[in-house]
């Protein structure tokens, strides 16, 4: 279904707290919030794409403000539009607030463009800066591009009767509201006062406040008189998980994560004891999957990345002659497209991101099988001088696994026993590319 958007191996220690400590801290913040006496102005500030995580911030706010009776809500907007589905939300809990919402286009020289316009006309209140713009709401497809044919003659006209029945319920313009959507119409703070667009212009924050003071607003079930001239401000702002998930909602750091993380941990498999990547590649994957809770994504694209470096891990272990690992850079070039394919401009994955990841980790395999090979096809005579020679278990020997020695890996058979990832063995025989260990003790170099 097409996204319509409005724009311009190894088991970890404590692997299982980190999550719990997490999850926590994501509770703990989503609950706190300032207090303020009743009868105060809560002041959010919102500024960049719209978003989930703005919108949950927005809702956060507006309830703080409710729970504790605050005169008004004042939402400071500066957006140049974003998702059309966090837009609907932010919409529709402003229009449900039962405490009095003014959007104050701010600061000089912002905007509310695309979807910061349907916010702004939903306030009680709409006000803007001095040099600020509001418009240009016709939605776009995921890449920027007009949507044609009937599917863009329905999105566009669901989008008019919108912005109008938002402009109808606050007694604005709705003639210019549909022309912002149907045109792409966008107009200065001093146009939209005279065009009935936005309600006034306000220098700063007080002007704000003082213009706004002794205004009746209805709210769904009463009215209300702002008394805002003199009252207590309680700032709102964004919280340390709000901030992180915003910093995080970029799906080129998702990638990146989910890349990397498991990189990581493939390196974590193929040669446990190292500590390091298997904790770094599980806590860059627990964020990347925190990441995609914000973001809208496509799960064929999650499971086609996850596919890649399972085929990438195959790759070393079987004999392909390369055919898993150039699966493995498709699957990740697709996964890479395809993970955000549905959403606007700013909220897919770089191409070039996706290209060069993919030929990086391409070049990395393709170098470990061209070595793979070229050892394989060694005459076993030259091999035999590792007899008595010490290796490490790279997989578990029950009794046949991978030994790591002189940096290669080896197809290993241990004599009796079992052995363990990460302890050493010796080399008491060769049968063609196939080693023979023990897990004695005392044998030393040969």
């Amino acid at each position: 279904m097409m996204q319509r958007v409005f724009r311009e191996g190894r088991r970890l220690p404590g692997l299982s707290s980190l999550v719990v400590l997490l999850g926590v801290l994501v509770l703990v913040a989503a609950a706190c919030g300032p207090g303020g006496s009743p009868g105060a102005v809560h002041i959010l500030t919102t500024n960049g794409d719209v978003n989930p995580v703005m919108e949950r911030y927005i809702d956060r706010g507006i309830d703080s403000a409710e729970n504790h009776q605050a005169n008004a809500v004042v939402i400071r907007l500066d957006t140049p539009g974003g998702l059309s589905t966090s837009m609907e939300d932010i919409v529709q809990r402003i229009l449900a607030a039962d405490v009095p919402v003014i959007v104050y286009v701010w600061p000089s020289g912002g905007r509310a463009a695309s979807a910061g316009t349907f916010i702004t006309m939903a306030a009680h209140v709409a006000a803007m800066a001095p040099s600020t713009r509001i418009g240009a709401a016709h939605p776009v497809g995921a890449g920027g591009e007009d949507i044609e044919g009937t599917m863009g003659d329905k999105v566009t006209n669901d989008a008019v009767a919108l912005i109008k029945s938002i402009a109808r319920e606050r007694g604005r313009n709705e003639d210019w509201a549909e022309k912002a959507v149907r045109e792409s119409a966008s107009i200065h703070q001093d146009e939209a006062v005279q065009m009935n667009v936005v309600d006034l212009v306000a220098d700063d924050l007080p002007s704000l406040l003082a213009a706004v003071d002794g205004r009746t607003v209805q709210l769904p079930h009463r009215e209300v008189v702002l008394a805002t001239k003199d009252a207590s401000l309680v700032y709102n702002d964004m919280n340390p998980i709000e901030r992180f998930l915003d910093i995080i909602s970029d799906p080129n750091i998702t990638f990146l994560l989910l890349s990397l993380g498991s990189l990581a941990l493939i390196y974590e498999f193929v040669a446990p004891g190292h500590i390091f990547p298997g904790v770094f590649g599980a806590i860059a994957l627990i964020i990347a999957f925190f990441s995609l809770s914000v973001l809208p994504f496509n799960w064929a694209g999650l499971a086609l990345i996850l596919v890649a470096f399972v085929l990438f891990i195959l790759e070393l272990f079987i004999t392909s002659h390369g055919i898993l690992g150039i699966g493995g850079v498709v699957a990740l070039i697709l996964g890479g497209l395809l993970l955000t394919s549905g959403n606007p401009p700013d909220f897919q994955v770089s191409k070039w991101l996706i290209y060069g990841l993919a030929a990086g980790i391409g070049a990395f395999f393709l170098f470990v099988v061209t070595s793979i090979l070229r050892v394989r096809r060694q005459p076993a005579v030259v091999t035999t001088t590792l007899v008595g020679r010490q290796a490490v278990a790279r997989s578990p020997l029950d009794p046949t696994g991978m030994v790591f020695l002189d940096g290669e890996y080896w197809s290993a058979t241990v004599e009796e026993g079992r052995v363990e990832p990460g302890e050493r063995v010796v080399v008491t025989g060769m049968h063609g590319l196939r080693l023979t260990v023990s897990k004695e003790k005392g044998v030393g170099d040969g």
